[in-house]
């Protein structure tokens, strides 16, 4: 980078962020403390550097040494942690609570920012990371709300960590204060840094601030927003952070419109998951199923339609399913980003027709290795295909991944990729599923031809019918 761009960035970045800090501490109803493990105090150092702290600053505790933090918060597992980072929330608010409640505590609303963060060592390149979090009472004595955060910090060197952290955690704090909606908080917590610098992969708003806030919406504003590439959340609506899930475990991940789940939905993943665990050697519990569902897919119909997002959500977690929502268009870059957090196998669950786009060349035209360079980033981690058939409805033809037609010139890389094992077929299916099409069920859902209920697992149907998903109509008397 053009170092003239580069300090002309930092003063913007400077700027817009004191001038944040500097309100926050001319605000004479805020009160709190700033705790902060590792990567020095960035934040608190932003409210000392613009003046005026003294208004704002009960305390600021970095407790760096290990010993001395599990003095302070308990012992933990891990220390770059959502626990820790709740752990340490907990301790200072009761605190603040227990040593000024009863002496200003009409006059002050009182709050606590945390942070545990790994950056950038000198000694080895691991992943930089960090946990922000704000609790914080609305007026004086009122019920405290939550947010907490989970960033990736995208620079090479330690001091530009830090720098982007302190940022970070201004804007959090900022619009925890000041935005009553949290798609303007969002927007707001990469305000005033260069782009390339941070990711945010997990937000949670948690108290009666944000008693309507659905946070399965919230995670998808990250992605539509630019502030990561992908979210997950488990069955129960929980967000996750996605190492959190994924750390060391075998993957295996079918994509979907999900819109609705039918039966063969479920048959493309059982038979999948049967010869992956065959295959893989591994055991049930080392094993993680995700359903994704890309952006792109979201934004089907021109916009983000939330009542359909959470109906597809709804009935993937009713079947226990832990959900990715990306922004992975091209299936190598879903492979990158899941081998970043396992070095066990990975599976990628699919039909023909989605084998069949892979290898049609129009979709790398803007890589310079074009339809080479896409496999072979796929493959790079021992990442395999398991392909669902696809049945003729004329003729009654089953084509299988094998049988799959190519362009003459890709004809030997895709036998080479066959004959590696790079590409399987599922042996094992349901062919009378093989003629069931989402896009017919929703339409005959949506038209009120009760035969899409036989296409369709009960418990999905039940749901569907309660709760008039997808447009459902009911089916009309003959």
């Amino acid at each position: 980078m053009d170092r003239r761009y580069s300090v002309h960035m930092k003063a913007e970045m400077d700027v817009g962020t004191n001038r944040k800090a500097f309100q926050i501490n001319l605000d004479h109803q805020k009160y709190g403390t700033f705790a902060e493990i590792g990567a020095g105090q960035e934040v608190a150092r932003r409210f000392f550097h613009v003046g005026g702290a003294a208004g704002t600053i009960a305390k600021t505790i970095s407790a760096y040494d290990m010993t001395f933090s599990d003095a302070i918060y308990g012992p933990a597992d891990r220390y770059v942690s959502r626990v820790r980072l709740n752990t340490m929330l907990d301790h200072e608010y009761d605190l603040l609570l227990e040593r000024l409640e009863a002496k200003i505590g009409n006059e002050r609303a009182f709050f606590v920012f945390a942070d545990t963060v790994a950056a950038r060592s000198f000694k080895e390149h691991n992943e930089s990371h960090g946990w922000l979090g704000v609790r914080f009472q609305p007026a004086p004595r009122g019920e405290p709300s939550q947010i907490i955060i989970h960033v990736r910090m995208l620079d090479e060197l330690n001091v530009d960590q830090q720098e982007a952290l302190g940022v970070v955690g201004v804007n959090l704090l900022y619009g925890a204060f000041y935005y009553s909606e949290p798609e303007r908080l969002i927007s707001s917590l990469q305000e005033n840094l260069a782009p390339g610098k941070i990711q945010v992969d997990l937000i949670k708003f948690s108290g009666p601030a944000f008693a309507n806030i659905d946070n399965r919406l919230m995670s998808l504003q990250l992605v539509s927003q630019g502030l990561t590439d992908a979210v997950m959340f488990t069955a129960d609506g929980e967000m996750v952070q996605p190492s959190e899930i994924l750390h060391k475990k075998a993957i295996l991940i079918e994509r979907g419109s999900f819109r609705p789940v039918t039966y063969a939905t479920n048959d493309m993943l059982d038979g999948a998951r049967r010869q992956f665990l065959k295959e893989s050697g591994c055991s049930e519990k080392d094993l993680v199923v995700l359903m994704e569902m890309t952006l792109e897919n979201l934004l089907s119909e021109g916009q983000l339609n939330h009542a359909d997002f959470l109906a597809r959500v709804d009935i993937l977690g009713a079947l226990g399913r832990t959900v990715l929502i990306s922004k992975f268009g091209e299936y190598y870059k879903l492979a990158g980003y899941l081998s970043r957090y396992t070095n066990r196998m990975i599976g990628l669950v699919m039909g023909v027709p989605s084998l069949i786009e892979i290898f049609d060349e129009k979709y790398y035209l803007n890589l310079e290795g074009g339809i080479l360079e896409a496999l072979g980033r796929m493959f790079k981690h021992g990442l395999k295909l398991y392909v669902y058939p696809m049945i003729d409805e004329k003729t009654g033809k089953i084509t299988t991944a094998t049988q799959v037609e190519v362009a003459p010139n890709l004809r030997s890389l895709f036998q080479y990729l066959i004959d590696n094992r790079h590409i399987d077929e599922i042996a094992d299916y349901q062919k009378d599923f093989l003629r069931i099409y989402p896009p017919a069920v929703l339409a005959k859902l949506k038209a009120g031809d009760g035969s899409w209920e036989e296409m369709v697992p009960p418990e999905v149907v039940q749901m569907i019918k309660q709760r008039e998903f997808f447009g459902y109509r009911a089916a009309v008397a003959a």
